[in-house]
């Protein structure tokens, strides 16, 4: 599922504003609880990080390159 900044800056605007509804374009969603949108806001930051690093926007692991050497004795 494909998440977008603006619904994270929603979701975390609800949720400092004390409000469980939030509002995406013509979308409305109530949440049941503050515990339910925080869990909300995980899922759409995990989304973005994924989308990200599938796209090549965010890097992934980092590489690792050892170089050895040696006298040749």
């Amino acid at each position: 599922m494909s998440f977008t900044q603006t619904q994270l800056e929603a979701l975390q605007t609800a949720l400092t504003q004390g409000e469980r509804r939030v509002s995406f374009g013509d979308k409305t969603v109530e949440y049941r609880s503050v515990d339910e949108l925080r869990q909300a806001i995980r899922e759409v930051k995990r989304g973005l990080s994924e989308q990200a690093a599938s796209t090549g926007l965010w890097p992934g692991a980092p590489r690792q390159i050892r170089v050895t050497t040696s006298k040749g004795f």
